[in-house]
């Protein structure tokens, strides 16, 4: 995160001594990100962060693999998942690599029986449907359609819902999140041609601050395995902190498209990158304007990457029976593009209202049992005409 932000109090020193009004010393934490190197920021705890009664139980949740290497074309009809109260129950892999996971989740009840951490992966959760808030240590973030709730690992988090028909997009990066390199200067500020700036982000407020002593579950996933730990002390217990290393959300109708006159390269639609897969966000926009313009994109080769574009809204002009949640593998070695008479039917048009996320990965996905339980079985042959 390119923002420098703070809540609460703490001190204007750094590592030196904070006292409560009361008698005693607050807890600082440094919560950082590779190693001393990357975003980082101070905390500060009405008790120590590290006390921990009793771990409960450890159980595998690493998803089943069905394809280990894919070379087929896939839809997945996410709106067929089916909803499940627990949040962490409902979320299901699709897509699989050794960087990251993609999934989807349809929760119907707010996370309140327990707090979660990822020990392992930032998160990166786009509200399809659904309304809430995302409650964290380092403060809370109000969320709706449309919107991206990132995550750094280690974050301890609930999540409340206002709605019970809740759909989620979720990919799970074992890589720090961060918006794209081209779109800042040397000292992070996004420039004058980036399409989105800092003052879209959604920044965390509400600093809930708990000085409670008792059994607190907290559910901790590492290395493919979920672990129950009972902490002695309610996780959201900081009075204060400052730094680079948080939550935030960003709204995807935030995303100012870029266009020219003739059709533009999905990166122009970057939203998010990592080291290993990009984020990008489709739009409504304009559509290219030279007078012999094909509006459809231009077939093109996934050499590098696998491509999957997550359905949000609107009218998909490049693929046929496309429809809202509908989630599109194209893998790496083989073309695609426009599905027949798309390119035809687009000359002409002059805007789309489309809403997509489109994640690129630059290794093979693996795809998951959950994944086939939803594929249609025959889109790698829509392009036959």
């Amino acid at each position: 995160m390119p923002l420098y932000h703070k809540l609460g109090n703490f001190p204007q020193k750094r590592h030196t001594q904070f006292e409560k009004p009361n008698g005693g010393l607050y807890y600082e934490q440094l919560f950082g990100t590779e190693g001393f190197h990357g975003n980082s920021s101070l905390l500060y705890h009405v008790h120590r962060p590290t006390q921990i009664k009793e771990i409960t139980k450890s159980y595998s949740v690493e998803p089943k693999i069905a394809i280990g290497k894919n070379i087929k074309s896939l839809l997945l009809k996410g709106f067929e998942l089916k909803p499940e109260d627990d949040f962490l129950d409902s979320r299901k892999s699709m897509l699989v690599n050794k960087d990251c996971t993609i999934g989807l989740a349809a929760p119907r009840q707010s996370l309140r029986n327990y707090f979660y951490k990822n020990a392992d992966a930032d998160e990166m959760i786009f509200i399809h449907k659904g309304k809430g808030k995302l409650r964290t240590m380092m403060g809370n973030i109000p969320f709706k359609y449309g919107d991206y709730l990132i995550i750094p690992r280690g974050i301890i988090y609930q999540i409340d819902f206002e709605t019970s028909d809740n759909r989620l997009f979720y990919v799970e990066s074992f890589a720090p999140f961060y918006t794209p390199k081209r779109y800042k200067n040397d000292s992070g500020q996004h420039l004058e041609h980036s399409p989105f700036c800092e003052r879209d982000f959604i920044l965390p407020t509400e600093l809930e601050t708990h000085d409670e002593k008792g059994d607190f579950l907290i559910k901790l996933k590492k290395e493919g395995m979920m672990h129950e730990i009972i902490y002695a002390t309610h996780p959201f217990d900081v009075v204060g902190w400052d730094g680079y290393n948080f939550p935030y959300g960003f709204s995807i109708h935030n995303f100012e498209p870029i266009t020219g006159r003739v059709h533009q390269p999905p990166p122009v639609h970057q939203t998010f990158e990592t080291s290993t897969f990009v984020v990008c966000s489709f739009v409504p926009r304009l559509y290219d304007y030279h007078p012999k313009a094909i509006p459809a994109p231009y077939n093109h080769s996934n050499i590098d990457s696998d491509e999957v574009l997550y359905y949000v809204d609107g009218d998909f002009m490049s693929r046929n029976n496309i429809e809202q949640g509908h989630i599109t593998l194209h893998p790496k070695g083989i073309p695609h593009g426009p599905a027949p008479g798309a390119m035809e039917r687009s000359i002409g048009h002059t805007e789309t209202h489309e809403l997509a996320v489109m994640v690129d990965t630059f290794r093979p996905l693996m795809v998951t049992e959950e994944a086939m339980g939803l594929d249609d079985g025959q889109y790698y042959k829509s392009w036959v005409e």
